[in-house]
């Protein structure tokens, strides 16, 4: 980054509507990656925090889904580490799926899934996409990952509707903010390694606090990508609602050290009766030119058919 700059151009659209109120964080732990992925909150908080999320009613508003963007691939692996060595400030993210037909119960085998793009705004299955601004080439990064999956992943939902993912904190590319896509999926199971069958519940994207971003954005590797950021205020998806819209409560591992990383809470209400996949539905448009273009390699998935961002 090269100070802190808005994108001006962009209109705002509401497209991410409510989701559940945030969850309540468990201890923090030593410093690096370790720290950042370790486990601190028991089965017993998580419970009692769907508990008070029942009983506050702030999940009994329902969510509506956005188009999944132009990055979705099929067949994404079930696993809870999804960087595959990928260079990035350390993010555990503590989802919790509840039902908010139902007194916001947990839901229990969920399958929650999510992706985003690298440290400087690459996608995998999309290595040669330009993120806008100036970058790297992916390729400079020097990482063992696989070109055709990192950082995409599902987790299923314990009893108490918890999945936990580790990853890292997300880059940005033209005209986005930073963010995290998001997929509920129910009534699948898993096979050969991913999720299979049962239908996509929610389609959504999980949003950075500006000032967060913004300093994370000055580490490496961040930093060797500079261009024009857009924020909260300015991006096309997010519409300003806080954790009804997305905005992940977080927590650093170390206060006088971003670098040692973030764990991030959310509650996300479902209908599990109702159906959305994100594909043609929403609000997020199609990438404005000058965004990110480019195709999956040829022994990658194929993407789903999609044009928002």
């Amino acid at each position: 980054m090269t100070g802190k700059h808005r994108n001006t151009s962009i209109t705002r659209r509401r497209a991410l509507a409510v989701t559940g109120g945030t969850v309540a964080a468990g201890g923090l732990a030593v410093a690096g990656y370790q720290s950042a992925f370790a486990d601190t909150a028991t089965d017993a908080e998580a419970s009692a925090t769907a508990s008070a999320t029942s009983t506050s009613g702030t999940c009994m508003q329902l969510m509506s889904s956005v188009t999944e963007g132009p990055y979705y691939l099929d067949g994404a692996l079930v696993r809870k580490d999804i960087t595959e060595g990928k260079n990035g400030v350390p993010l555990t993210l503590r989802l919790t799926v509840v039902d908010a037909t139902d007194g916001c119960t947990p839901v229990s085998g969920a399958a929650v899934e999510i992706w985003h793009c690298d440290a400087w705004g690459y996608y995998s299955g999309y290595t040669t996409a330009n993120p806008g601004g100036s970058a790297p080439a992916e390729s400079e990064e020097g990482d063992s990952a696989d070109d055709a999956t990192y950082l995409r992943g599902y987790q299923i939902a314990n009893a108490n509707g918890v999945v936990k993912f580790e990853t890292i904190f997300p880059g940005w590319y033209t005209p986005r903010t930073c963010h995290i896509h998001v997929k509920v999926h129910t009534g699948g199971e898993k096979a050969d390694g991913t999720y299979e069958g049962g239908k996509v519940n929610f389609t959504g994207q999980l949003f950075f606090d500006d000032d967060i971003a913004e300093e994370i954005f000055t580490l490496e590797p961040y930093s060797q990508h500079t261009g024009s950021y857009t924020t909260l205020a300015d991006d096309m998806v997010y519409d300003g609602g806080g954790a009804s819209s997305g905005l992940l409560t977080l927590k650093p591992v170390h206060k006088s050290d971003p670098s040692k990383g973030y764990k991030g809470f959310l509650t996300l209400g479902i209908d599990p009766d109702a159906e959305n996949t994100g594909a043609g539905s929403g609000g997020g448009g199609t990438p404005p030119s000058g965004g990110p273009t480019g195709a999956p390699p040829s022994d990658s998935p194929s993407p789903s058919a999609s044009a928002s961002s």
